[in-house]
């Protein structure tokens, strides 16, 4: 699917200290696409992503993927924790949790997989290494939220999500090789976690349904 990229340049912006490795996706959590583009753009505003998908579909670029946009603030996985420096930040647009946590539109995900696709085959990024804004960040934020379609972006290529549950084991050891930072406590990465891979319910409890689609999430991810 061809994208057509809209302009919109935002100030908020460096130099990147690291090479880019992650896709980390967001909701935009405001009432609008407009309101959160215009404050992306504002430079006293002090945040921004590379780029921004409105519910019809539309991209818009804010950032060139060269420069090291402000999206992420304090964040680890995998033991980064210059997250902003290793990754390309998209916000889609959804009101979120403080507007409802509306349903993601079919077309506006076909040009998420469509960008996100991209990215990773211009830099060799592989489905393990696209992530939530709150799986980097748990106990802090929430998004893109329990509504977003993580199974389809596996189903693309752009993610993983396990088809079978797997055998559970230590979890804490499992949560830090899928990339967990757990620093926030185990209900929070719990929380995370579930958000993700179990958006039916999350509860921040380790249960027994939990622990086996950690060890499987675990069996999916390679390696370092």
């Amino acid at each position: 699917m061809a994208l057509n990229i809209i302009q919109a340049r935002s100030p908020n912006h460096n130099a990147r200290a690291k090479p880019i490795s992650l896709i980390v996706l967001h909701y935009t959590g405001m009432e609008s696409g407009e309101a959160a583009l215009a404050r992306m753009c504002d430079a006293e505003a002090g945040v921004s992503a590379h780029y921004m998908i409105e519910e019809d579909g539309r991209v818009f670029q804010l950032v060139d993927e060269s420069r090291r946009a402000w999206h992420a603030g304090v964040s680890e996985w995998a033991g980064e924790t210059d997250i902003n420096s290793v990754s390309i930040g998209i916000e889609i647009v959804n009101g979120g949790h403080d507007f409802g946590l509306p349903d993601y539109p079919q077309a506006q995900i076909n040009c998420v997989i469509s960008l996100v696709k991209e990215i990773m085959r211009r830099y060799g990024i592989p489905p393990h290494r696209v992530v939530g804004h709150s799986d980097v960040a748990p106990g802090r934020k929430q998004d893109p939220g329990e509504k977003f379609p993580w199974d389809q972006l596996a189903e693309a290529g752009c993610g993983l999500f396990p088809k079978a549950p797997g055998e559970a084991g230590d979890a804490s050891a499992q949560f830090a090789a899928i990339g967990y930072g757990l620093e926030a406590g185990e209900r929070a990465v719990v929380k995370a976690f579930q958000r993700h891979y179990r958006p039916a319910r999350v509860d921040g409890v380790l249960d027994p349904e939990t622990a086996r689609l950690v060890a499987a999430v675990a069996a999916l991810t390679p390696i370092p």
